[in-house]
């Protein structure tokens, strides 16, 4: 047992892997101490949390170099046939490696960072958490109405980003142009209408119409885009039926619900004031029951 006990021991090895070992503990550790270190001299969530990732990462990395020097004598041998079995693992895992390609470019080419809303692989939600293999969504909509959390979590392989167009609502640009339709019945005062909607867009929705000027105007500086209007407008079209007023407008993209809302509650109230001055149009049938007629019968 004893003489087991030392060639155990001493088995060059066992030393190799015992230096494997700390080497990837040290590193562990490392790893650890710098990224609660973090905290104090980055202040910014989001660039506390690349942080943390892009280290976590450089240890997976030097944790793979440390067992690659430890062992390198033992690998000289094994080039030819590490060569083969790298191609066909590279084969096999096409797809990792193109999750993790595409984890690279969306930490460094800003196609989408946590917190944004975007939709990814037909998936639409926000972003909780960005893996070097999947990006973690936290859905909206599907059979929610409205932009709202349905409470499904979906993760989506990073390599999505190379063969789908990412869409992202909330990125270089925050805003989005909504707009609502109002039926105004004839004979109404069109021209009062046209007023009270202007002053009910402007003191709901038009402190966004100055942030978003700003956010455009540096959206202008760094594409080729034509300079928007982002200030709420109200246009007129007219038909058959009634006078349709559609109110075009810039807002948060996560409000989108609530701003209707208050839209259509603020004009109904307003409208009503009018007594009858301005009423908004609705369709209505009328059903008229007719009486079924027999003829006589001829002899």
């Amino acid at each position: 047992m004893e003489e087991f006990l030392k060639q155990w021991l001493f088995n060059p090895i066992v030393g190799r892997l015992v230096a494997a070992l700390v080497g990837v503990l040290i590193v562990g550790a490392v790893v650890r101490l710098v990224q609660r270190s973090l905290s104090r001299y980055l202040k910014d969530a989001d660039s506390r949390y690349k942080a943390r990732k892009f280290v976590l990462f450089l240890g997976y990395v030097a944790a793979i170099l440390v067992i690659g020097a430890v062992f390198s004598d033992k690998l000289g041998g094994l080039n030819i046939a590490l060569g083969v079995a790298g191609a066909g693992i590279a084969f096999a895992l096409q797809e990792v490696i193109a999750s993790l390609a595409g984890w690279v470019a969306i930490s460094f080419s800003n196609f989408y960072r946590t917190g944004d809303r975007v939709q990814l692989g037909g998936t639409k939600g926000d972003v909780i958490d960005i893996g070097m293999l999947r990006t973690t969504i936290m859905e909206v909509g599907e059979w929610v109405k409205g932009d709202l959390y349905n409470g499904r979590v979906v993760r989506v392989a990073n390599s999505f980003v190379f063969k789908e167009p990412v869409y992202n609502y909330s990125g270089e640009f925050p805003f989005l142009w909504d707009e609502i339709t109002i039926p105004v019945k004839y004979g109404s005062d069109y021209r009062k209408a046209r007023e009270l909607l202007e002053i009910i867009v402007r003191e709901l929705v038009g402190e966004y119409a100055e942030h978003a000027k700003l956010a455009w105007k540096e959206l202008v500086k760094k594409y080729l885009i034509e300079d928007a209007k982002v200030e709420p407008t109200v246009t007129m079209t007219a038909d058959e039926n009634w006078m349709t007023f559609t109110i075009r407008y810039v807002m948060d993209y996560k409000l989108r619900r609530t701003t209707k809302d208050r839209l259509f509650t603020r004009i109904i109230e307003e409208f009503e004031k009018t007594e009858g001055r301005v009423a908004i149009a609705s369709t209505s049938s009328e059903i008229t029951l007719v009486r079924p007629t027999v003829k006589d019968k001829r002899d």
